[in-house]
């Protein structure tokens, strides 16, 4: 009997035959764990309220649980560097917004983690304006009252934030710049804090995320004066935009989605942006994000990566304007 003795070339081909199937078996199986969302800011507020409205039914569509793991800290980036060194697996994903893919590259001299490069888009969820809002006690019903007040007392006011960068924070700094108001910023590490300080009376008004700061406005517990973008928000039609009160052109939205480490199976990728989409297509789950002042939108990830390019020069100049920097 003569026996087969496969030539060199013939092992070479079977070789490449495996390395090259090997991804495929895997992508096959996924996801056969938990998914981990790296969520770069603190639990309770904007971005965990998105994220928590977001992956039960993302988790049932793919068939598999997700993990919420908050990481706040250091204007999102504690969390997004963790987002990227991670394994490009599927298996960790990070939700990503305004603040760490624009507005830090012009807030930090150097970030630990380059943003075009290291970040792979997934979707973008959606949009949310802030909402200008104050204390209950302090003697302003309006923006023009708190301007004429603000400059009457140099100093003397307060603004809190979720923290340095934030687009709460930037609108409060661009605020400031256009009305040539002297307010003292105190960053804090995440909304949930600065509310709850802001409602104690420890600070005087602050920007913040509807979708975070809608239940206070509704329970009476704070007062808003104005919203931020170029409408007026649907959960609060009689309340002016920034603009309507007196800074024509004022316009600042908030805007946030899912990002994967570099790398991610680009099978994965597509699989987990179909299922996000046929999620925030769910009349039931846009009834849940308009109740958070959420306003949803569906497309490939591509979407996601040129929002962020197109606004980068805009959060440049409005850090260059204001003047805000890292406390």
């Amino acid at each position: 009997m003569t026996s087969y003795r496969p030539s060199r070339r013939t092992l070479l081909q079977l070789g490449s035959a495996a390395v090259l199937t090997a991804p495929l078996l895997a992508r096959a199986t996924w996801p056969d764990r938990p998914i981990r969302l790296v969520v770069p800011s603190a639990a309770g507020g904007s971005p965990d309220a998105i994220c928590r409205v977001l992956t039960p039914e993302l988790g049932r569509a793919l068939n598999q649980s997700f993990v919420i793991d908050n990481k706040p800290g250091a204007s999102g980036n504690i969390g997004m560097n963790d987002v990227v060194r991670a394994a490009a697996d599927g298996y960790t994903l990070g939700y990503a917004n305004v603040v760490t893919l624009a507005i830090n590259k012009a807030l930090f001299s150097k970030l630990p983690y380059d943003p075009d490069k290291q970040l792979a888009p997934v979707a973008l969820l959606g949009y949310v304006q802030n909402a200008l809002v104050v204390r209950k006690d302090l003697p302003v019903n309006s923006m023009k009252e708190l301007i004429a007040l603000a400059k009457s007392k140099p100093g003397a006011l307060s603004m809190g934030s979720a923290g340095s960068g934030t687009t709460g924070h930037l609108s409060g700094e661009l605020f400031k710049s256009l009305t040539g108001t002297a307010i003292v910023h105190i960053p804090y590490r995440g909304s949930p804090q600065a509310i709850q300080d802001l409602m104690g009376g420890q600070v005087d008004l602050m920007f913040d995320n509807l979708s975070s700061i809608a239940p206070h406005i509704r329970a009476g517990r704070l007062r808003v004066l104005a919203v931020t973008g170029a409408t007026r928000s649907p959960l609060f039609p009689a309340i002016p935009t920034v603009a309507e009160s007196g800074l024509p052109g004022y316009d600042v939205v908030a805007w946030g989605g899912i990002v994967a480490p570099v790398g991610t199976p680009s099978a994965i990728v597509q699989q987990i942006n179909t299922a996000i989409n046929a999620v925030l297509a769910m009349p039931a789950m846009q009834e849940k994000y308009a109740a958070l002042g959420f306003e949803t939108t569906i497309g490939p990830p591509e979407r996601l990566s040129e929002r962020a390019r197109r606004e980068t020069p805009m959060w440049a100049d409005v850090v260059k304007r204001s003047g805000a920097q890292v406390d």
